[in-house]
Formats: structure tokens, sequence, C-alpha cells
């Protein structure tokens, strides 16, 4: 995924290209209508890593609405288990997959059941170990991928397994060594028995998407690169899909999304908005043309946690972004409705906010 510092040249780029996009030099203010909790603001930096901090900040906020407790949980825990994963699927692919710093909200769930989670300080504070405040990937995926991908592309007709203590040597290098005990408020833990003490059910949580490319009532593993684990959303009509994301926040629920924030109207300000030109035309359609021509790419997560409007009465989403207190608003990008409805890959989001019959065709639909 892009870093904070790739989506913001990249997005500086199209909006002097495009016009479209122009930063208004005046605020714009904007009313809550709905805000539900979140834990508070983390900064990716100079990672690749927004599907890991806006599901952890996802899953942070599942916690405080189910048991009224704060937690910060520890990004590079998951990080540090996800890139052996995507590794040893790359080279079993023999280097016909992505591997890459990105990834999707399905990476940090099957982490944490697979491998439990720690809390922040059971690690080095991301970013520590090169010198940085931050999570810094430069020099770390400058050796992790290349070594990698020589790995995935070894022209031996055998491979031993020591490639993996390598990479593992690697990822403790930089991320540091994941904790097989702590203590955490005066109780020891495995990361998997903290995991477990958390008091959410991992298999509460599913993907939903709107493409007319699949059957709509039917799960499908979405075609975007940095989805390299193939696991399925279920596909709905794009006005299900936008009542449902409503719905949910309505419901006290929060979303997680993934979608792409270079599309024109996406402001490095804290806002994200189509030319006017554009708000009435938001259409099954038109999403599908975008995707298929690559106008419209999966490349960063976030949170949506609440909805508000702006000065004019137009309805906006209110999102929680990973790049730390950057824009206007201190972290929180205001995202119109039209924009999230054009531009989302996938929202992801708790089972238990979703209608009783769209939860019997999920049931019913081959997976």
């Amino acid at each position: 995924m892009k870093t904070r510092k790739q989506c913001v040249i990249l997005v500086a780029l199209l909006c002097t290209l495009t016009g479209m996009a122009a930063d208004n030099n005046q605020k714009k203010v904007f009313t809550t209508v709905k805000a539900n909790p979140i834990t508070s603001i983390k900064n990716q930096n100079k990672s690749g890593t927004c599907w890991d901090f806006a599901t952890i900040g996802f899953l942070e906020g599942e916690i405080l609405r189910a048991t009224g407790k704060t937690y910060d949980l520890c990004e590079m825990f998951v990080a540090s288990n996800d890139y052996v994963d995507c590794a040893e699927y790359h080279v079993r692919m023999h280097g016909n997959s992505r591997f890459s710093e990105g990834g999707s909200c399905d990476d940090v769930i099957e982490v944490i059941r697979r491998h439990g989670i720690c809390p922040e300080q059971a690690m080095p504070r991301p970013g520590t170990l090169v010198g940085d405040t931050l999570a810094n990937f430069n020099e770390f995926f400058a050796v992790l991928e290349p070594y990698v991908k020589s790995v995935a592309n070894d022209t031996k007709k055998r491979l031993s397994t020591q490639w993996k203590a390598g990479l593992q040597g690697i990822l403790d290098a930089y991320l540091g060594k994941k904790p097989e005990t702590f203590t955490y408020e005066g109780r020891s833990y495995t990361p998997q028995t903290f995991a477990q003490s958390l008091g959410i059910n991992l298999s509460d949580y599913v993907s939903l998407t709107s493409f007319t490319h699949h059957p709509f009532n039917e799960w499908f593993v979405i075609e975007a690169p940095y989805k390299w684990r193939p696991r399925p959303s279920f596909n709905i009509p794009l006005q299900e899909m936008m009542k449902t994301i409503d719905d949910t926040l309505a419901s006290g629920y929060n979303v997680a999304w993934g979608g792409d924030v270079s599309g024109n109207g996406f402001s490095r300000k804290g806002t994200a908005a189509l030319a006017d030109s554009l708000h009435l035309k938001v259409t099954q359609e038109q999403r599908q043309q975008l995707f298929d021509q690559w106008d419209s790419t999966y490349d960063h997560v976030m949170l949506i946690y609440g909805t508000a409007k702006d000065q004019d009465g137009k309805d906006h989403y209110m999102v929680k972004n990973s790049w730390g207190k950057a824009g206007d608003y201190e972290g929180t990008w205001y995202m119109s409705k039209e924009y999230i409805a054009l531009y989302t890959t996938y929202v992801f989001l708790n089972r238990h906010a979703l209608t009783d019959d769209l939860l019997q065709r999920m049931a019913t639909a081959n997976r």
C-alpha cells in the first residue's frame, strides 16, 4: 500500500493535473451527525501498512464498543507475522503473486486467529530500531523484498528451509522479535491468550463489495493486487452496500474501508468529494468502468466511524486515517457519500450489524 508520503505526492500531482480536486483555501466546516467511539489516531509514517493500522483501529473500536476497554494493539506484531505468510505464499507461487508492504483487513484477522496479538509496549516502538520515532520501512523493505523475490525466483530444483530463518532474521532486526510471553496490567499472557481475553469473536467479521463482473449475492475474491490473501467478499448491489454502511454506523458499529485515494477529489487537507458534475452520476456501471479501466484501484484502508454534514448540508462520512494529525481536521477525513460510492473496493464490518435477509443470502451462497 502507499505510504503517507507516496499518497500525498500522488494526490498533489493529480490535483495539479486535473484541477478537479484543487484544495480550497477556505477550510470547510462540518457538523457531526453521528460519531461512534474510536481509539487514538496513529501514524503509519514511512510504511505501507494502512491495512494494518486501519484494521487494528477497527478492532480496537470493536473492543471499546463491546467491553468499554481501551487498548493500544501492536501493528508491528501483525506486520511481522503477515510478511512471513505473504513470503511463504509468494515462494509457493514461484514468484507469481505480489510481495509488498500492502495487505488487507483479512490479513489482520488471519494473523490474530493464527498467532494472537500483543499490546504496543510488548515490542519495540515502530521505527526505533532504525533511529526513527515512527514506522520507517525505507531500508527494511529495500532489504526484505529482494530477499524474498530471490528465493521465489530461484532456479534450483529444490529449496532448503533455511530461507525462512533468514527471513525471520530480517523481520526481527527491523521490527523487533515477537514476544512469546509478556505482562500486561499485572497479568502474564501469550499472544494467543491475550487475543482470547479481548472480548471479540474473529468469526464475526465479513467483507462486502459491489461489482458487476461477478454475480450479486455470491462470494468472490476481489482482483486487487494488494489483496494477496485469497479471502472472498460478498457481492451486493451498490445501493444496498451504501445503505449497509449507513445502517451499520447508525447502530453503533464502525466500518473498515478499503478503496482508492488517488481518485479525483481526494484532498490532502482532509476531505474527499467528487466534482459537482459527478454528484448525481455514481452508478453501478460507472463504478465498474472505473475499476476495469484501472481508474479506480485499491490503494488505501481507513476506518469510517461516523457521519457529518458540511456547511452546504451535503452528507459526508467521518473517516479515521493513519497519517497522524495530518490535514485540517487532525487526522479525520470528511469523505462525501458519492466519493465512497464510487471508489470503494470493499468494506469490512461486524456481521451483527447486517440485516437478517443479507445474512441469510450470505449463509446460503457458495463460498
